[in-house]
């Protein structure tokens, strides 16, 4: 990455050309799949356990969703786009031209 989600046109290691990956929406949907199914069982075990004020309740978790979200969002990239190398997925490993 060169920065928080931008994908480096190349591998600084290997020179492997990265600016044709298409990683798109995907790495965004299963953020929101992880986090959410991590967090919808916490919110209904703490609800049920501690019965905490709904606007305490509602600042802790939004604090822990968008933390979890943008610890996850990057690393989901990252194996999206190692994913599609490993695959020779949208021109990794296509024979060079010329």
């Amino acid at each position: 990455m060169s920065g928080y989600l931008k994908v480096r046109d190349t591998c600084p290691v290997c020179s492997e050309p990265l600016h044709h990956q298409r990683a798109d929406d995907g790495p965004a949907y299963l953020t929101i799949l992880i986090v959410g199914h991590i967090m919808a069982p916490v919110i209904l075990w703490a609800f049920v356990a501690f019965r905490p004020d709904p606007l305490v309740m509602a600042s802790v978790f939004s604090v822990g969703t968008v933390a979890l979200s943008l610890f996850l969002l990057p690393r989901l990239k990252g194996a999206m786009v190692g994913f599609q190398w490993a695959k020779r997925m949208h021109g990794f490993g296509a024979p060079a031209s010329g």
